[in-house]
């Protein structure tokens, strides 16, 4: 990357709408609070995102295997992890403007931060969605959208355990859906009532658990490296005793240092035996673990690494972004790791003449199959490469008059905006290279 971010919430909220990466949900109704849709450009960098975490947590280990759990589960689940009785906010609502927030967030107790009104006393709101499962909506139909991923994990353990002939130590890696109904929601999609969650549960023995606590830590942190964030952005938050969840020996945050502060991106927590301990008394069923080599029976401890796909887009998004003040006007660009940028190739004609327009033509068809590529041949080659740096496309391919003689082009690099000549033929290999990590 050429420098560090000079990126604003306004800035980044404004080119995500512009360049069709984000939009609010339902707009056309006047949008729905905090659900946001993702547009072309969001769509794939998002999967790229998420496939890069994949590959890293699963598809390059083979300790380490994936699952995709259902986003309903029965009921008897959430109450063993305790979120039925124990997920809550304090809320409070204005008695003048009606408005609400969560207590822990009110600067001036008992004023409300809007219009200085009285606010009511605080009382706890449960943040899980709960809808009927069949045709009648009584108690005994009642089900939850997940407030996590990681309870899919927990209740499947002894199933992939079995049947993929694992050993301690292992891991299961998922990505998928989790739905809060957060009383305050902020920072465009750092906090949304919808989120997807790429998470990673690793089975240990006791004992263990500390040496293991701090792998992850050090891969977590080389894994934001690799996906090309600044490091001096990225820091450790140790959870103090005060802050601690009931089921964690220890727990660190991954924080960014986003436009609007240092924020947590990744929870790397040591979960102990709590939610297998919990679980096997809630549902009855044994969870203990049998070591063919040493014959102990445990059950394992959990180090748990729990990123959100929306916060690492944003984190992304923000870590990517510059304003370039040059002679004649201000260049935007995103510098995104050619791994995850959603398009990563733009392919222009010189001219709409003398044959080039076939020739880029061929070469988007030939790249096509690979990665995403872009064909542009509208206005001079200068403005196509601005719109091409400002969504994030890492290389930019010129068909000229000597590719006409020859059968080679100019590739530009978006980050330097330097040029050098290579044939058509080498053009696959060139991009493929760049995108390794």
């Amino acid at each position: 990357m050429a420098t560090q971010s000079n990126a604003t919430m306004d800035k980044i909220i404004s080119l995500c709408r512009r360049r069709g990466f984000i939009f609010q949900s339902s707009e056309i109704y006047g949008g729905l609070n905090a659900c946001y849709d993702y547009g072309p450009l969001g769509v794939e960098l998002k999967r790229n995102i998420k496939d890069f975490w994949w590959n890293w947590m699963v598809g390059r280990r083979s300790d380490i295997v994936g699952l995709d759990a259902s986003i309903l589960m029965a009921p008897r689940v959430w109450e063993a992890s305790g979120h039925v009785a124990g997920f809550t906010d304090p809320l409070v609502d204005c008695k003048v403007c009606k408005h609400r927030f969560r207590a822990d967030m009110i600067v001036d107790p008992g004023k409300c931060p809007d219009c200085g009104g009285a606010l009511t006393d605080i009382r706890q709101f449960n943040l899980m969605f709960k809808t009927f499962m069949g045709p009648v909506e009584d108690s005994a139909s009642v089900v939850y959208l997940r407030p996590e991923t990681a309870q899919g994990i927990y209740v499947n353990y002894k199933n992939v355990l079995d049947s993929s002939r694992l050993k301690i130590p292992f891991g299961i890696g998922q990505i998928g859906k989790a739905f809060r109904n957060e009383i305050t929601t902020e920072n465009f999609i750092f906090r949304t009532r919808e989120f997807e969650q790429m998470e990673m549960q690793y089975f240990v023995q006791p004992g263990s658990d500390r040496e293991w606590f701090e792998y992850w830590k050090a891969d977590r942190q080389s894994y934001y490296q690799a996906l090309g964030i600044h490091p001096a952005k990225v820091r450790f938050h140790e959870h103090g005793k005060d802050e601690l969840a009931h089921y964690a020996a220890a727990a660190f945050d991954i924080q960014y240092e986003f436009p609007f502060g240092w924020k947590e991106l990744e929870g790397i927590h040591n979960r102990t035996d709590f939610d297998l301990k919990r679980h096997q008394e809630y549902s009855g069923k044994d969870m203990i673990y049998f070591d063919e080599v040493t014959r102990e029976r445990y059950l394992p401890y959990i180090i748990e690494a729990s990123a959100g796909a929306d916060r690492t887009l944003l984190c992304v998004l923000s870590d990517a972004f510059e304003e370039q003040e040059l002679e004649k006007d201000t260049r935007t660009v995103l510098h995104f790791h050619p791994a995850i940028a959603p398009i990563k190739v733009g392919i222009f004609p010189l001219v709409k003449k003398d044959g080039m327009p076939e020739v880029a033509r061929k070469i988007e068809a030939a790249l096509k199959p690979h990665f995403p590529v872009f064909y542009d041949e509208s206005g001079a080659v200068g403005r196509r490469y601005r719109r091409q740096d400002e969504i994030g496309t890492p290389f930019c391919v010129t068909v000229d008059t000597e590719t006409l003689q020859n059968d080679t082009v100019t590739i530009r690099d978006r980050d330097t905006m330097q040029q050098e000549r290579i044939g058509i033929d080498d053009l696959f290999q060139f991009v493929y290279g760049k995108m390794q990590v």
